[in-house]
């Protein structure tokens, strides 16, 4: 056996230790080489080392790949060294297969050479000296890129993800536009077997036999998303933190509100008869501008239609709005909740502003029915004979965000600011509705049942004022993916064509959403790769949460509010706690005293149910619930800490609930715990490491919550500024 074989098999032995990973890391090289394990652990494949001096000609010297060769040609390698020499066999390999294309100059000084090594995917830069060893130099920038290239393209081959798209709906084009892109698998039509994704276009419920996957609706979201509950959902934050969701108008809930609002309005025109305010009335299932009118006055309200009461918000309508070419627009700006548990929040980079079509002026009596002139809505003002289509993303009445902004910049508008703003009220908006929503899907997908997981792509309508400053407008559950519109060809005859303004955002936020939920998780190394050679191009969803939980993780006092009441909820599915349950929680978190007796607590179930099913007209289960409870737990917070301004009320009788269930807790361990000592010690551990599912707030994460809450009390308002990317 030559000293040339001996020193090739220590190497082959060194290789082995980096194989494992050398599909994942591979570059391209002149064979491909087959997959031939499961993509989750690659294993490598015969490899080929290629030494590339500066002179590409000078690479005409083969050593052929395979153990078998390395044998059969051990015997000439003392006696012909310019074939594989010692040169080669001196190199510090990493692979399984030793192959290698050598120069015939391979011992000139200074030469720099690139080791490209086929199946771990390593690649070396450095120099050869005189005596045969190879110079290290660490991997440049072009070449990380071309790492990251090569693992988006062997991700490629491993097994493409499954998408239902047959409830897509209206949303359906731009969706496979999307799959298409990323070289996934579309059925249209749908299949018996399970599905990675489901893109259904209403609602969570349009296929009731997902057991698996991952769906794009939350169930409930649509029901939490309508004006009245968002409204009560932003005017309960509002109450606790009224600094901080000040973006919201004042809005009043028809017509269990109309007296109040006939109230309010005359004392404001008694005290100073000048002020003359609008108002915009909105039906609560109302979509697309539909049923939506402004007022100036109580007496025009609409508030029934033949002998039924409708439901409506009825909202401070901004009478300064940002306009742009004499123009008033609005913002649709999309948002991704990739999950609640924990909350993550995405929000687009791009997104849409909606003109109106005549140029804008302060409502007064004469012009409140101008809806092209106050209403942005575009299935409005696309019927108004000015709307312009245009193939341009910053002229005509539908035109990008980043158009709008680079004009406002141009104007020396601070954008950061303007983008900060934005970012905050939408984390602030998600974090109120959060909490019910986590009601709705422990009812749907109670724990431990098999279910789908859920993801959601938001609308958010926004408008600038004329001091920039944000103002939440609504929130739509459904946001139209539609990435054409009906234009008018003959007298007559409407057809769809193509709208190059919407495909651009509308497809990349589908895209990318796909991207950021992929179940087998090779995007988290490809998604940095650039639109060349075919790569997708960057993200264009941009992660605010939990990247700023610091600044907001204060606010999420509801949530917690809402745990609690999960945690009483008793049987699976329920939404609504009975008065045994709601007893069962006041003398667990012992709430009762002498000043507030169980007859108390009665009384207060009573009047506090019985109120709010009166004003929930579309209520189908008695009982008390989420809203109606934390109206309940502020009353108990007030009596109990009157001293104390309410979001401290509400957080020291939380504190107070959670320390007993902690408590609890604790007396239940030490019971399990005495009644495991028979118990196998492989069981016992197992028993008494399991989570306990009573308590979702133990003491780490109730000391963590209050450090936030210190924290945001000494952060200044900058903060958030001061960390947001443009």
């Amino acid at each position: 056996m030559s000293d040339h074989y001996v020193k090739v098999k220590v190497q082959l032995e060194q290789m082995k230790s980096f194989g494992e990973n050398a599909e994942k890391e591979g570059v391209p090289t002149e064979e491909q080489a087959p997959v031939s394990s499961p993509p989750a652990s690659l294993s490598p494949d015969p490899s080929s080392i290629t030494i590339a001096g500066r002179d590409a000609s000078d690479t005409s010297i083969t050593c052929k790949q395979g153990l078998n060769r390395v044998k059969s040609r051990s015997k000439a390698g003392k006696e012909d060294k310019n074939s594989c020499g010692k040169h080669i066999s001196d190199l510090p390999l990493h692979g399984n297969v030793v192959s290698a294309h050598v120069g015939k100059n391979l011992n000139r000084l200074g030469h720099d050479r690139t080791l490209h090594i086929k199946g771990t995917g390593r690649i070396l830069q450095g120099k050869l000296e005189t005596n045969g060893n190879y110079v290290t130099v660490h991997p440049s920038k072009n070449i990380q890129d071309a790492r990251r290239e090569e693992g988006f393209k062997l991700a490629r081959k491993r097994r493409p993800v499954t998408v239902d798209s047959s409830k897509a709906k209206t949303s359906l084009e731009a969706l496979k536009l999307s799959i298409k892109q990323l070289k996934w698998k579309e059925f249209p039509l749908g299949r018996r077997t399970a599905c990675d994704i489901y893109w259904h276009g209403v609602s969570f419920h349009d296929n009731e036999n997902i057991v698996s996957g991952q769906v794009n609706k939350f169930p409930g979201m649509i029901e939490m998303l309508r004006k009245i509950n968002l409204s009560r959902a932003v005017r309960t934050m509002q109450d606790l933190f009224p600094e901080e969701y000040d973006f919201y108008p004042r809005s009043w809930i028809l017509p269990e509100e109309y007296q109040q609002f006939s109230t309010q309005m005359r004392m404001v025109k008694e005290n100073d008869a000048t002020v003359n305010p609008t108002f915009i009335v909105k039906p609560d299932g109302g979509s697309q501008g539909d049923g939506i009118y402004l007022i100036r006055d109580p007496s025009d309200l609409k508030v029934m239609v033949g002998s039924q009461a409708k439901q409506a918000v009825v909202q401070e309508y901004i009478q300064k709005p940002l306009l742009i070419d004499k123009l008033k627009f609005d913002i649709r700006l999309y948002v991704l909740v990739k999950s609640m548990e924990p909350l993550e929040i995405y929000i687009a980079k791009e997104g849409l502003t909606r003109f109106c079509t005549e140029p804008y002026q302060e409502p007064s009596q004469k012009n409140l029915s101008h809806v092209f002139m106050h209403l942005t809505n575009y299935s409005l003002n696309v019927h108004s004979g000015n709307f312009v289509h245009s193939d341009s993303q910053n002229t005509g009445s539908k035109r990008t965000l980043s158009s709008v902004l680079y004009r406002l910049a141009a104007k020396g508008v601070d954008i950061k600011k303007v983008w900060s703003d934005i970012i905050a009220l939408v984390i602030k908006t998600v974090i109120a509705v959060v909490p019910e929503l986590k009601v709705y899907y422990q009812a749907d997908i109670p724990p431990g049942k098999p279910g789908p997981t859920c993801f959601q792509i938001l609308g958010f309508d926004i408008l600038l004022m004329k001091n920039l400053k944000p103002v939440l407008l609504e929130v739509n559950s459904n946001p139209s993916m539609r990435i054409e519109h009906e234009q008018e060809v003959a007298p007559g005859v409407f057809e769809y064509v193509p709208s190059p303004v919407d495909e651009e955002v509308k497809v990349g936020v589908i895209r990318d959403t796909l991207r950021l939920m992929d179940p087998s998780h090779w995007t988290s190394s490809a998604v940095e790769c650039q639109d060349e050679g075919g790569a997708l191009p960057s993200l264009c969803l941009k992660q605010v949460y939990p990247k700023y939980t610091k600044q907001f993780n204060y606010l999420r006092l509801v949530e917690r509010i809402a745990v609690l009441f999960i945690r009483f909820l008793g049987v699976k599915g329920n939404m609504r706690l009975g008065p045994t349950a709601f007893r069962t929680f006041i003398r667990t978190c012992k709430l009762s005293n002498s000043n507030f007796t169980m007859a108390s607590v009665d009384i207060l179930y009573i009047d506090i149910t019985r109120r709010w099913s009166g004003s929930m007209s579309d209520s189908r289960e008695a009982g008390m619930g989420l809203q109606a409870f934390v109206e309940a737990f502020f009353y108990m917070a007030g009596r109990r800490f009157k001293s104390l301004v309410l979001k401290d009320q509400v957080w020291s009788l939380l504190e107070q609930c959670e320390a007993q269930l902690e408590s609890q807790l604790g007396v239940e361990d030490r019971r399990s715990a005495s009644c495991s000592r028979a118990l196998p010690r492989a069981i016992k551990t197992q028993t008494l490491g399991l989570a306990n599912p009573l308590l979702s707030s133990p003491a780490p994460l109730r000391r963590a919550a209050s450090q936030d809450y210190r924290l945001h009390q000494r952060l200044k308002p900058r903060t958030l500024r001061a960390n947001v990317e443009n």
